[in-house]
């Protein structure tokens, strides 16, 4: 790829007729008399279609003979065509990140029925558009490892059924949830809306299937503390509460309890639904 700025910005400004979708409304002639006349712009063309393979050979044909070293095209939504005309500048050796697209269709000629409005306005569209393309400076494209590992944050029903649907894709999930058990509010409903389902009877077996899935790593009680990194390399901080006991040999028979030293205190939770606010007492 060429690199080569070649001095002073040298922009080609290419304006397309998008058949009678830009044309009928702007004035195609006009326009391109004004964004030749623009600070930087070496050449200004009009062209049918500019998305066409002739319209990409001429923006390709100038870069290399006229030594352009910026690119504006002036037509439809970047959601259609950015990707076109970044391949087509590259394929002329200029970096496609010093390319810069105009709407003047969504933007302009189908939302301003007037001609005079429409022109006057697509040249405002045209004129910011090779202002910034002036500013903008050339990327490299990069690879870098991701980390597929993903982590679910809260056991709820919602929590489960993802942990369980990304685990079955092949992805290591860790499933964290604050409470001692997961299941969250499904757990504690007899029946859920709108069919009158027994809960436990859709839950239980996803609560079992989360226990037996190898892909999934349950941290009950437990929260997460800081989330640090990038996409694709995220690094998580989960605090892990105390339980007292050894997992390995716990069969939760409760035996324990009569014999425990701590004191038990009632303790506030209060939880938010909408503007209710339910202040719930626990024993921890």
């Amino acid at each position: 790829m060429n690199k080569r700025l070649n001095g002073r910005p040298k922009i080609g400004v290419y304006i397309c007729h998008c058949g009678t979708n830009i044309a009928k409304t702007v004035n195609m002639g006009e326009l391109v008399g004004f964004a030749s006349g623009l600070n930087s712009v070496g050449v200004a063309r009009e062209y049918k279609y500019m998305c066409s393979d002739p319209g990409q050979e001429m923006i390709k044909k100038d870069i290399k003979e006229l030594e352009l070293n910026r690119v504006v095209v002036a037509s439809c939504s970047p959601l259609l065509h950015e990707h076109t005309f970044r391949r087509a500048c590259e394929d002329a050796g200029l970096n496609p990140y010093l390319f810069q697209m105009a709407n003047i269709r969504e933007h302009c000629s189908w939302v301003t029925p007037d001609p005079a409005q429409a022109t006057a306005k697509a040249k405002r569209i045209v004129a910011a558009a090779v202002v910034r393309v002036v500013y903008q400076e050339p990327l490299e494209v990069k690879k870098v490892p991701v980390n597929p590992n993903v982590v679910v944050v809260g056991g709820g029903i919602t929590g489960i059924e993802t942990a369980l649907r990304l685990a079955q894709s092949g992805r290591k999930v860790y499933l964290v949830e604050r409470e001692p058990s997961i299941g969250g509010h499904m757990a504690e409903l007899d029946k859920t809306f709108p069919t009158l389902d027994c809960a436990a009877c859709i839950l239980t077996p996803k609560m079992g299937a989360v226990g037996q899935e190898p892909n999934i790593e349950l941290l009950t009680y437990s929260e997460v503390e800081d989330i640090s990194g990038y996409v694709g390399n995220f690094k998580v901080k989960i605090h892990k509460k105390p339980r007292y006991v050894d997992l390995e040999k716990c069969t939760g028979c409760g035996l324990c309890w009569t014999n425990c030293p701590t004191n038990i205190v009632p303790s506030k939770r209060v939880i938010r639904r909408g503007d209710l606010i339910i202040n719930q007492t626990e024993v921890g």
